[in-house]
Parts: structure tokens; sequence; C-alpha cells
């Protein structure tokens, strides 16, 4: 088979990185990045205010003034702490750059994982722990990006912003990103931010085959469903049981299909990554993005389950209860259904549609806090899309860069209510399986977390310039 030169210069690349003996740079970012993976900032039993501090003390060893290093922690939530460092740009006109990245991590017991999750491991050509590529790989490239730039001397025209935040792991919780929106927006204050939530995928044999920069993302709310009764004796059934009402009521849920909508990030996604499968799925994706009316084509493209997600807001049931004895008629029956909103749907909006699908005021319909904002998507601009592509084409040559809206979401939800356009960035790649991400035995592709800490080194000096 003969190959493209791009596949030929990408391949080279990818095999001298991995087969050639780490840099200075690398090995420094490596202690960095281990000093981070390895401090627990789980809820339940870690700190991220520990974790903020060793950072905050890597970029003052660096010779960042103190000045510009702020740490900071709610009272009431002592262990999940935060920091925002500024690196000054010499423009007066231009508005700063925002690098956000959460340094929380999800749950890990050392019983359920083959490897110990808060130590790193270097294995087969991947580093293994809690948290290497969720979320602290962007992270610790972020604060290696500011300490590079202190050491280098280098000045930006556009003043740099990193913040490491917590909470984004887990709902409910104190979340550093919504804290500094809210009390501290001046501090983050930026043009646009970029985060986690893009980045690349590969063949499963080590191919980067498209890298995705996330532009927009869908918000959720959790509703509460619930029925209530007199009860009475099993031996007497009764006509207005509560299970039964119910579940009336979940079948229509099930039953609804919410309308189709696009953004202008997806029409664009659509057409752009439709036109690279080459199969059914991606010329019905095409003809989609021309015509949202096109039933025929929605018809196909619903088949894969994301790209059905992809195209609407999605309601689905989680969790069942009701009945208080076996022997007797249930007195209240619930259900808790999430619902994942497209951008300019409010939670309390998609809860009163719910109320009308189901019909039946027996059947109360409660949104469960916290309720998270549902900003607008940002805008396809070219100045975050283009230095984007065009540093791709140094590290990824032929791999194109689409944009693309999340599913699911990020801190970005807080930024947006603010107005900070904030977009997840190419460079890191992931396997089809997910790489353990939320699960067992998280890894991720050394050679990705060294070229994905390059491309972002120069994207961000792009931005900054």
């Amino acid at each position: 088979m003969i190959k493209s030169a791009a596949a030929i210069a990408f391949a080279f690349t990818a095999s001298a990185v991995s087969a050639q003996a780490p840099r200075l740079d690398q090995t420094e970012f490596r202690a960095l990045y281990k000093e981070l993976v390895e401090t627990n900032t789980t809820l339940s039993s870690g700190s991220c205010t520990l974790a903020a501090e060793r950072m905050a003390a890597r970029l003052k060893a660096a010779g960042l003034p103190e000045s510009q290093i702020t740490l900071f922690a709610d009272p009431a939530h002592p262990k999940e702490g935060g920091l925002v460092a500024v690196y000054p740009g010499t423009s007066k006109t231009l508005k700063p750059v925002l690098g956000i990245a959460h340094i929380d991590v999800v749950e890990a017991k050392r019983e359920d994982w083959t490897r110990d999750p808060f130590a790193l491991i270097e294995e087969n050509g991947y580093f293994y722990a809690r948290g290497t590529s969720d979320n602290k790989a962007m992270a610790s490239i972020l604060v290696d990006t500011l300490i590079r730039f202190q050491k280098s001397g280098y000045k930006p025209k556009r003043t740099v912003k990193i913040a490491l935040t917590c909470g984004e792991e887990t709902n409910g919780a104190f979340n550093g990103a919504e804290w500094l929106a809210a009390n501290k927006r001046d501090l983050i204050d930026a043009e646009f931010a970029i985060n986690e939530g893009g980045g690349g995928s590969t063949d499963g044999k080590g191919k980067v085959v498209e890298q995705a920069m996330q532009v927009g993302e869908k918000t959720f709310g959790t509703f509460r469903l619930e029925t209530r009764n007199p009860g009475g004796h099993s031996s007497v059934p009764r006509p207005d049981n509560a299970i039964y009402q119910l579940a009336h009521g979940l079948v229509k849920l099930e039953a609804y299909e919410f309308p189709l909508e696009m953004t202008e990030t997806t029409r664009a996604y659509f057409r752009e990554a439709g036109a690279g499968r080459k199969d059914e799925i991606g010329a019905a994706m095409v003809a989609l993005s021309a015509n949202p009316a096109d039933k025929a084509a929605e018809a196909v493209v619903n088949k894969d389950p994301f790209l059905h997600s992809n195209l609407r807001t999605t309601c689905v049931a989680t969790m069942l209860d009701g009945g208080h004895a076996k022997n007797a008629l249930a007195q209240r029956a619930g259900a808790y259904v999430n619902c994942r909103i497209f951008p300019g749907h409010s939670v309390a909006s998609i809860g009163e549609e719910l109320s009308k699908v189901i019909g039946d005021p027996g059947v109360t319909v409660t949104a469960i806090p916290p309720l998270r904002p549902s900003p607008p998507a940002p805008p396809l601009d070219p100045k975050v899309m283009g230095p984007a592509k065009k540093v791709a084409a140094k590290y990824f040559p032929g791999v194109p860069v689409v944009p693309a809206m999340a599913n699911g979401y990020t801190d970005a939800t807080f930024l947006g209510a603010v107005g900070i356009p904030t977009y997840g960035v190419p460079g890191i790649w992931g396997d089809p399986d997910g790489n353990g991400v939320h699960g067992l035995n998280e890894r991720i592709e050394v050679r990705s977390l060294y070229v994905g800490r390059d491309y972002l080194f120069d994207l961000i000096k792009a931005y900054a310039n």
C-alpha cells in the first residue's frame, strides 16, 4: 500500500517521539506531571488545595512573582481550593486568553485497580493512574507552559492566564470555576478561554485520525418525577395506583423525541466529519447539514446513538423507587430522569416540556438542584479555529480539525454564562475505548502527552501573539 507524504511524516514523527530518549524539558515536565497526578484530589479523601499549592510552588520556583499567583479556597470547603496564575502581555488593548483545567478526579479504589491509582506508572507506552488523562494532563501542561514562558523570558502581546479548579467531577460539590465566575470575574477575565473537551482520536492502532475543537456543549438537568396516593391494603386494589400512574408517565416520556436542532458548530461538524466517513451515515450527515428537514437523512443518522443525541435534547429515566411494603398499595412512586439539554434551553423550560409530554398533573416534575446555567454556544471564531488548525498541520499533517459540540458538559458552562466563550482544544488524543477515563486503570499514551504538550504550548503562543 502506498502511503501519502502526510501519513509518512506523521508516522516518522510518532515513532521518533516514542523511540528517542525524552528531551530534558520533557523529563522536567514529567516530574511536574507526576507530582500532580500523585496528589490525591478525590472528593472523599483528597485535596485540590494541596495540589494547587504544589503547582504554585513550582511556578514560584521558576521565577513567577508571587503577585501573579492567586491561591483561593472557600472557607466552607478548605480542601477544594484552586489556583489562578497570570503571565502579563505587552499589549494594553488585547484582552487575555485563559487556560482552565480541573484538577479534581473521579474516585478510585485501590482494590479495584490493577495498579495503584495514585502512583504514576509507565508501562507499554502508556502512563497509568487516576487523572493521567482527565484532566491532570492539561492542567500540568498549562502550569508547564507558564514555567517555560518565565524561564525563556518570553514576552507575549496578549496576557496569558491559567486557572486550576476543583469540583468538575462531582455535581453538587463546591465548584471552583463557578466560584471564580461569581466572585473573581475580573481575575479570570479573558476574550476567550481554552479548556478540556476537544482532542484527538485514534484508529485503535496508534494512528491519530481526527482532531476536534469543542465549540459548545449541552448542559444537564435531573428531574424527580413523583406520584402520591393514600394507598391501602393490597387485597383491595384501586384504580388510582401510584406505581401504574408513574409508569404511564414514563411510557409517554420514552416515546417522546425532542426535535432536531443544529448550531453553527454542529452543522459544520456534520458537514466536515460526515464527508470524511465515506459510509451511509457519513452521506446522511452531509445531507442533514445542508437540509436539517431531511427526514430520510435524519433516520439514517439516528442509527448512531452519539449523533442522535448530538442533534437534540435527550431525557432518560435513570432510577426508580416506590412502595413501602410488599402487601400494601404504594403511597408514593418516583423516578429520576436525566436530561442533556441542547444549548439555548433552560433547565426550567425542559421541565415544563416534560410536564406537557406526560400530561398528568398527578405526576409532579421537579428539577433537582444544583441547577446549571445554559449559556449559548460560543461562535466559530476564526481567531480561535484558525491557529488551532495551523498548529495542527505541523503536528498532525493530513489530520482534519473539526468543530464539535459535546453531548456532556464541562466547566465551560460557568465561563460561558458570564460571557467568556470557552473552547475545548485539540492536541492530546485518546483511544476508541476511552482510556479508562472515569473507570478502571485510566491511562494516556506517553506520545499523546508529550506531543499534546508541544501542540498546546505552540497554540497558546499563537493565541498570545
